[in-house]
């Protein structure tokens, strides 16, 4: 669906000058590389989260890859399409979020956008309809759909956002921030509706967001940039398992064991009836774990905590982590 190679785009500032008829007149300029030879793949059906900090490349990656922006070398190809070669049909082949910006007309009713948006996709009148509908079940957009765009909230906004990004059955969706400034009940919607759709259509979706919740719940791949440059490219649940900090597991004992003394585990703390374990997964199972402490002496409670992947990601950025 998407293969990106050997992909760098540099950006042409001008320095800062004190003399200001010399800044106006003849500047001097300099080369700033935003992307610095990126390659990855992305196949059908997958949904990737692609992450970084802030001016790491995310956003003028996707550019790219959308038919926005112009590579500077490198190649990209989308469904077989050179994006920027070929901006119309790929346009044709792709929904696009931005989190900050929204295609629907700002005057105009959320309804008259979208049946703006049916005649210049050529939308057979029976699919739009189909999507109206399916978009009025999952993200409620009915009690807002006759408002002015202007007088939607962040929330209902976005969610109408979405629904135009998806209404022409496009093979690929790009999310730039889809969830950013919402509350916790519709960041909840957005993430059920995306999973959904990618479920029933197959969709591939690339995902770029801050909100590492919405990469844990939703997206089976995390690709992460820094400094213009790849850093990792993993599954989301290898990221957890592989890189993350030990698990723990808090016991509440009936009566305090003298020992407990497995294998692979420590005991990190013990508060009377109530022991404090950590342990890696990759050397034992959670449930291999609790098979044999209850079967050491009865447990009146037990709970589980894994590493947080917001926690990995933050060692990652902050160089706790080395790749």
């Amino acid at each position: 669906m998407i293969t990106v190679r050997n992909l760098c785009k540099d950006y042409r500032i001008a320095k800062r000058d004190k003399n200001f008829l010399r800044y106006l007149f003849s500047r001097q300029y300099e080369n700033k590389r935003a992307v610095d030879n990126v390659n990855f793949s992305v196949g059908k059906g997958e949904l990737v989260g692609y992450i970084g900090p802030n001016g790491a490349g995310k956003s003028t990656t996707i550019k790219m890859m959308t038919g926005i922006m112009v590579p500077t070398s490198g190649e990209i190809t989308v469904m077989g399409n050179v994006p920027h070669l070929k901006r119309k049909v790929n346009a044709k082949n792709i929904g696009v979020v931005f989190g900050q910006r929204t295609q629907l007309w700002w005057d105009l009713p959320v309804v008259d956008s979208f049946d703006l948006l049916r005649r210049i996709y050529s939308i057979p009148r029976q699919d739009y309809q189909d999507n109206l509908l399916l978009f009025e079940s999952v993200l409620d957009i009915k009690s807002f759909i006759d408002k002015p765009v202007r007088q939607l909230s962040l929330g209902q906004r976005m969610r109408a956002d979405l629904a135009a990004a998806l209404l022409h059955n496009p093979s690929m969706l790009f999310l730039d921030e889809p969830t950013i400034g919402l509350d916790i009940v519709v960041k909840k919607q957005i993430r059920q509706f995306i999973r959904k759709v990618r479920n029933e259509r197959d969709l591939t979706v690339i995902l770029t967001t801050h909100d590492m919740r919405d990469v844990e719940e939703i997206c089976d791949r995390i690709v992460m940039i820094d400094h213009g440059k790849i850093m990792l490219d993993m599954k989301t649940s290898d990221v957890r398992d592989k890189l993350g900090g030990a698990n723990t597991l808090i016991v509440d004992f009936d009566e305090p064991p003298q020992a407990v003394d497995i294998p692979f585990v420590e005991v990190a703390s013990i508060d009377g009836p109530r022991w404090t374990f950590t342990f890696q997964r990759n050397n034992i199972s959670a449930s291999d774990l609790i098979a044999r402490i209850s079967a050491l002496v009865p447990v009146a409670d037990l709970s589980l905590k894994e590493p947080d992947i917001e926690d990995v990601i933050r060692d990652i950025y902050e160089g706790n982590i080395v790749l």
